[in-house]
């Protein structure tokens, strides 16, 4: 029988243990062949070397964790003892990534605006993510919906868009419905794609635990449990985006998506999410988050188009 004592140094020791012990005692059910005790920030243990050193590892990565982030949640508890290599920790460490996609693909906030994103949807159930093309505020979102379906946090992924460019002209185009609105639905299974493997995603799609939709099939429902995207929202009228918000039930996080700059609509038609962020502003529940070229993550070019672009179009409304 070995005996070891732990100090934890430099964190608050209440951190450590969680309300009601509620940590202290994850880590305890982790080590069921060793007796852990502790006493501020002492913690003692008897039983196999092994397991002691199993253990005293895992303290040092709660600790390193917990000064690193100045606080820790269950899940980040039981997410540090589950750790088996190097890849792993790196995931629970770097908390700028999301999830880790396809063939290793390590998916995560690369700008300040997109980290800003990341912190407000673990903050608030709504925010809006506002700016130009490239800016990956649609990548960072299915991200973000991915990691709370693979978190359990949710129980399902809706992802929707309005399909303005389809208007009347869907019934001249061949197929089914679903196959006249995949094209403008695309970028989101794109997205998809890199985050889950095929077989898997098709049997998220076919279960509807995923499920990617036209805007208008979200009315006359109430979308518990969910995390739902709506993106290109500035391409909704008023009336789409106040039956879109009025959707959300218990237990959903909504991200709202949109580029007020490429609005789609006809003229004289307001768009839905203009509107919306003059209406909502003040709602301190809702989230608000404005990415700009800075942001973009496309082609270093992309960026000074944009740039370019809206040069000229406060030149054009100055005149």
């Amino acid at each position: 029988m070995f005996e070891m004592n732990y100090e934890l140094e430099g964190i608050e020791a209440k951190i450590f243990y969680g309300v009601n012990n509620q940590f202290f005692n994850v880590i305890k059910s982790t080590f069921p062949t060793l007796k852990i005790t502790g006493r501020d920030h002492h913690i003692f243990a008897m039983g196999n070397q092994e397991a002691l050193d199993v253990l005293r590892a895992k303290l040092d990565d709660l600790v390193s964790f917990i000064s690193q982030n100045h606080s820790i949640t269950l899940k980040d508890v039981e997410n540090i003892l589950n750790i088996k290599d190097e890849t792993e920790k790196q995931l629970v460490f770097d908390t700028d990534i999301i999830v880790k996609g396809l063939n290793g693909k390590v998916i995560k906030a690369k700008t300040t605006n997109l980290k800003k994103l990341v912190r407000e949807s673990e903050k608030k159930d709504m925010i809006f993510a506002i700016g130009p093309a490239g800016t990956g505020k649609t990548y960072t979102s299915v991200a973000l919906a991915v990691r709370a379906l693979r978190d359990k946090e949710v129980k399902r992924i809706i992802l929707t868009r309005p399909a303005v460019e389809a208007g009347e002209s869907l019934g001249f185009l061949p197929g089914d419905l679903k196959e006249k609105l995949d094209p403008y639905l695309q970028p989101l299974y794109d997205a998809l794609r890199d985050m889950i493997p095929h077989e898997k995603l098709e049997g998220f799609i076919e279960k509807r635990v995923i499920e990617v939709a036209p805007l208008a099939f979200m009315r006359g429902r109430t979308l518990d449990e969910a995390f739902v995207i709506l993106d290109e929202a500035q391409n909704t009228t008023h009336s789409q985006m106040k039956m879109f918000l009025t959707r959300m039930g218990m237990n959903a996080k909504f991200i709202i998506t949109g580029d007020p700059s490429q609005v789609d609509l006809p003229l004289r038609q307001k768009s839905g999410l203009k509107e919306a962020m003059r209406i909502l502003s003040e709602v301190k529940e809702i989230g608000f988050v404005h990415l700009t070229e800075e942001d973009v993550v496309r082609h270093p070019v992309v960026r000074k188009i944009i740039s370019a672009y809206s040069t000229e179009e406060k030149r054009v409304k100055e005149e």
